[in-house]
């Protein structure tokens, strides 16, 4: 059987990853190649500066003391016994919505499947969700893409609602609003520290959007896409080159040498 590569930011013993496991179980040879804790929010990292370590927990399924992108690295690159056909990251305990993509050690991990250019999905559950009713959705996506794959540099988001859902939508990102997200405090010895990501998150125009799709009790599929151009600016900043001119020169390059 073909191999699908699982693995998640929550860590190796989350629940929602063994549920995702286990729906896509006769799809594939499932193995698990997650990070030993919790990753949430490590973003798009990769360890460079330190080996990695695995720990086999079971059969097809390891520890690593490193990132989700991490996981993804070694599972595809030669770790497991031959190249993942997919890379199913999740199923994280919380949604990943909107700007937080960028943050997401659940998306992360799909983004580097795709970049070493397997079909990859990143799966999250709002919160107060059940990780069972997420996984049979999880399923019912990645037969799809196994079955049409994704087109170039693309991966699929995948939220569910914690409640009963009632459909799926394809939807774009949309923009969340951080207010008072930064909380100023005091330990016990006077020094001063701090806490980010405080404060109700707002939301923009909901209309076609991920969160729109969730706060109506819809999954929201979302497709990414790797290019980070903004090929409208390219047309706009075109005649930068002649307005900037050359470079400056250095003036301790342009001083001649002593003699």
């Amino acid at each position: 059987m073909s191999i699908l590569l699982v693995t998640n930011d929550d860590g190796v013993h989350a629940p929602g990853l063994q549920a995702l496991a286990e729906a896509l179980e006769d799809l594939g040879d499932a193995w698990i190649v997650a990070p030993e804790r919790e990753q949430s929010a490590c973003g798009h990292a990769l360890t460079l500066h330190r080996p990695l370590r695995v720990e086999r927990l079971g059969q097809r399924r390891v520890a690593v003391n490193g990132t989700p992108s991490d996981c993804v690295n070694l599972g595809v690159l030669g770790f497991l016994p031959e190249r993942p056909v997919l890379v199913a990251s999740g199923v994280n305990h919380g949604s990943n919505l909107g700007d937080d993509v960028t943050y997401s050690g659940t998306v992360s991990a799909a983004m580097e499947g795709t970049l070493l250019g397997v079909p990859s999905i990143a799966f999250s559950l709002a919160d107060g969700g059940d990780f069972a009713a997420a996984a049979r959705v999880a399923r019912q996506v990645a037969m799809r893409v196994l079955v049409e794959g994704l087109p170039r540099k693309t991966l699929l988001n995948v939220n569910v609602p914690a409640g009963p859902a009632r459909g799926i939508r394809v939807t774009r990102l949309g923009h969340r609003v951080y207010t008072e997200k930064i909380v100023e405090q005091t330990d016990p010895r006077g020094r001063t520290h701090y806490w980010i990501g405080a404060g109700e998150a707002e939301w923009e125009d909901l209309e076609g959007t991920d969160m729109g799709a969730l706060h109506e009790g819809y999954v929201s599929v979302t497709p990414l896409h790797l290019d980070l151009t903004n090929h409208r600016a390219l047309a706009q900043l075109a005649d930068w080159p002649a307005r900037l001119g050359p470079p400056a020169r250095d003036p301790a390059r342009a001083r001649p040498p002593r003699g």
